[in-house]
């Protein structure tokens, strides 16, 4: 479940609570908030599991996986199952707290959920799919909210899934080596010596979605402040990532998390002033 490892959470909770904010105009009530909390850590929870399960003969050739509990015997595929089936009814037991929009979005997610982890022998885009699966809970906070999907809210959707690509491209660059010898796809694999080309584009379109975000919302400048910090980090983790080592590309990775938190103050900050 990588209890001890919360970025994930972090960074699939960010989308959700954008969503929410601009769906609130500000504002998320204490239910709905505490429902997507819950449900972030819930769902990166059966992600991590299902992942894990996926992938239990191949984590044992990777440096970073191969003392996850599957691949040492601490937890049985059995153990893992039934983890599994109880995560997902808990999720789907607080999906039902909401709506039935919000329910029929959540099977899609749900279905993403568990496809990601198989992805990535069949295709060079996983950290696509992975995109898809963490920014479904941009739509499912305004059907949750509203019961309304406006049509401004796929531009946020754009930017969450190219900045997943973005973080996750990284991630992957950390095990690229490994990854080959063991015949596992990926986008650090697929752009090889353009990796840090491709990744710089994939920034300024999701820049260029952030704002297009805002202009659909008539979000402020406060917002559009928070996504300049965004691009100054953007050009920070460029920096790092240049050389490719190991240990840069993970702490660009690592540092994503603070972009999760800029854009929600830029959000907040943004209806605080116009309320007033």
């Amino acid at each position: 479940m990588r209890v001890d490892k919360p970025i994930g959470t972090y960074l699939l909770l960010a989308p959700a609570l954008w969503g929410l904010i601009i769906a609130s105009n500000g504002l998320p009530s204490l239910f709905l908030l505490t429902t997507f909390v819950v449900g972030s850590v819930v769902m990166r929870s059966a992600g991590c599991t299902t992942n894990d399960l996926a992938d239990r003969k191949l984590d044992g050739f990777v440096e970073r996986t191969r003392s996850r509990p599957l691949v040492t015997g601490e937890v049985s595929v059995s153990e893992a199952l039934c983890l599994l089936a109880a995560l997902l009814t808990l999720a789907l037991w607080l999906v039902m707290q909401t709506n039935w929009l919000t329910v029929q979005l959540s099977i899609v997610g749900a279905v993403l959920t568990i496809i990601y982890p198989f992805m990535k022998r069949f295709t060079h885009l996983p950290q696509v799919v992975l995109g898809a699966a963490f920014s479904w809970s941009i739509p499912m906070a305004f059907a949750a909210t509203s019961a309304n999907l406006p049509s401004g809210l796929w531009w946020l959707f754009v930017a969450n899934l190219l900045w997943v690509v973005v973080y996750d491209t990284q991630y992957a660059m950390v095990d690229r080596e490994d990854d080959l010898q063991v015949g596992i796809k990926s986008t650090a694999i697929l752009f090889g010596d353009l990796d840090t080309r491709v990744i710089l584009a994939l920034q300024v379109l999701c820049l260029l979605s952030f704002v297009a975000t805002g202009l659909s919302f008539g979000l402020g400048p406060i917002y559009f402040i928070s996504i300049a910090l965004v691009g100054a980090l953007f050009l920070r983790h460029r920096k790092l990532i240049n050389n490719r080592s190991r240990e840069t590309c993970f702490q660009a990775f690592n540092e994503s998390k603070w972009i999760g938190l800029i854009v929600a103050v830029g959000l907040l900050g943004h209806y605080s002033v116009s309320t007033v």
